[in-house]
């Protein structure tokens, strides 16, 4: 006698979940894909990846160069401008960050909290160039930067006992990979108001970071980065708070005028 299994199949992902598996393959790691790489980053048949690239190409999403590699498209890059962090925040934020990299002569980073990590949603560099790991749109370690530590130190403490609870990747010989190192050093950045990371996530990397605040809490983490070991990057502290205050002062208006930013 045959039976049958009470578990039901488990239903295959649908066409719009395999087509944002294909765009979330890229990433400012990855920014030129061909076939065979896009179907090993999704678990996509390449023959499925073929069709979805297609279609995809069709509409702006991705466009692709004569070797026959994929990148995101144009379509995707004005959709991209319309999101409130691309668009309005980096908006006000561009004077404060201006004139911070005017004083520092150093790069300047605006970083926003998006799950477990920090993304990059501006830098202004300096003449100094910019490892790809720290470009615009860059997802970076909460634990292994500046920018990341201060959004950390000032998150729910649910996310940060997610996070301190998760192996924490080395990246380099001095990034802090123990929960009690973590833990102490986020209480170091409460006490004294900013992180300071040294080649925590970048051999040479040295940085600080401080909060935007929006009423009492953090929308925002503001940081200036030397990579090439400069000592006294905590001299910059007094520029970069002035910032801070400023752009944090500047949301609170908005807010307070129902302004949405």
């Amino acid at each position: 006698m045959s039976t049958t299994s009470s578990t039901p199949p488990t239903p295959s992902k649908s066409v719009t979940a395999r087509a944002l598996s294909v765009l979330g393959a890229f990433s400012a790691l990855t920014p030129k894909l061909n076939l065979s790489q896009i179907s090993r980053a999704t678990g996509l048949p390449v023959a499925t990846v073929f069709r979805l690239a297609g279609e995809l190409e069709e509409g702006g999403f991705l466009q692709r160069d004569g070797s026959n590699f994929y990148s995101l498209g144009i379509k995707l890059w004005e959709m991209g401008l319309l999101t409130p962090v691309h668009g309005r925040l980096r908006e006000i934020a561009m004077p404060f960050l201006l004139n911070l990299q005017y004083r520092t002569r150093e790069t300047v980073q605006l970083a926003v909290l998006d799950g477990l990590d920090a993304v990059y949603v501006e830098k202004l560099t300096s003449e100094v160039g910019v490892p790809i790991q720290s470009r615009i749109g860059s997802r970076i370690p909460l634990h292994a930067t500046a920018v990341g530590q201060v959004l950390l130190a000032y998150a729910d403490s649910s996310l940060i006992d997610q996070v301190v609870d998760s192996p924490l990747t080395k990246y380099t010989d001095e990034t802090i990979t123990s929960k009690r190192a973590l833990l102490r050093e986020l209480s170091n950045v409460r006490d004294r108001g900013y992180a300071y990371s040294a080649s925590e996530y970048l051999d040479g990397a040295v940085a600080i970071a401080a909060p935007v605040f929006v009423n009492g809490k953090i929308e925002a983490a503001t940081g200036v980065v030397n990579y090439d070991n400069r000592a006294d990057i905590e001299e910059c502290y007094s520029s970069l708070l002035e910032a801070c205050t400023g752009f944090s002062a500047r949301l609170e208006e908005l807010k307070k005028s129902g302004q949405s930013y």
